[in-house]
């Protein structure tokens, strides 16, 4: 059996087992303390180890976290905003404890993991998927790999066309202000239009704006990525009326300048939703953990 932890800034999700159908034990808490929550996480391993025999855990983390082993602070949640996270090792405390390995990533990059294995990404490589909610998080899969390296991907800090006139919102990034994330998360839809994204109608003009953004951002991605299917989830992508527009936006944004019929003629199947859901986190760190060698 592997164990698994989301660990979101939010909540964590810890589980036991061996894939979508086999999950044998899970429990959810509230992200409060670094130390209150490790230990609600350490408590629940070590009973179900008691049952089962663990191979391995997998962390799939929010970040901004170090992902290069050879770094003294390999393992740790960095320069996160999220109060109280800053340089908490993660890796370290359970290898310690449990004294099995430990793997460890970015949400999105195992959530992208566990599309390629059991959900909408199976067969395609390279495959990118993006969470477009309270961020804009991107995580690729490589060669069956998550991609890695100097750090791990920002998708949602690329720069993207802003066109001033057609829309005055500055941005709500702290660091960037008009990137990705600044104009297209949904504290950025909110912010702009004075109310959530989800209870905004479909004939918003917020919509049109918000798939212009995020087409824009993949024209970026796939002339740099060139990814055989892109999966896009997270909070705002709720809305499926997003994906024609999408579909739309991003041919022309590229122009036909990329001359593959996945996208000429068949891009509502090359951009598409996530199959396991809300699932694709707590399953990637489940990957995580089976991947390791």
């Amino acid at each position: 059996m592997f164990g698994a932890i989301e660990a979101g800034g939010t909540k964590f999700v810890c589980a036991v087992g061996t894939g979508p159908e086999n999950i044998l034990s899970e429990i959810r808490f509230p992200t409060t303390t670094p130390d209150e929550t490790l230990q609600k996480c350490m408590a629940f391993f070590q009973e179900q180890s008691k049952i089962y025999t663990l191979g391995a855990i997998g962390i799939a983390c929010f970040g901004p976290i170090d992902l290069d082993q050879k770094s003294p602070t390999y393992g740790y949640i960095t320069s996160t905003p999220k109060p109280g996270w800053q340089n908490t090792s993660m890796v370290k405390f359970f290898q310690n404890t449990l004294q099995i390995p430990v793997a460890f990533d970015t949400d999105v990059n195992a959530a992208a993991l566990a599309e390629s294995c059991w959900g909408a990404g199976q067969g395609f490589d390279p495959l990118l998927y993006l969470t477009i909610g309270t961020g804009i998080g991107g995580g690729g899969i490589v060669n069956g790999s998550p991609l890695h390296g100097l750090l791990h991907p920002e998708m949602g800090h690329i720069s993207i066309p802003h066109d001033w006139q057609a829309d005055p919102f500055p941005g709500n990034c702290p660091f960037h202000g008009d990137c990705f994330e600044g104009l297209a998360s949904g504290p950025a839809m909110k912010q702009r239009w004075g109310k959530p994204a989800e209870t905004l109608p479909d004939n918003h003009p917020a919509w049109f704006l918000e798939a212009n953004y995020i087409a824009r951002a993949l024209a970026n991605l796939i002339y740099v990525v060139s990814p055989r299917r892109i999966i896009l989830g997270g909070g705002v992508m709720q809305n499926l009326a997003l994906f024609p527009l999408i579909h739309t936006e991003v041919q022309k944004a590229l122009n036909q300048y990329i001359q593959s019929p996945a996208i000429l003629e068949n891009v509502e199947t090359y951009i598409v939703p996530p199959a396991l859901g809300n699932r694709a986190g707590i399953l990637g760190a489940l990957a995580l953990a089976m991947s390791i060698r």
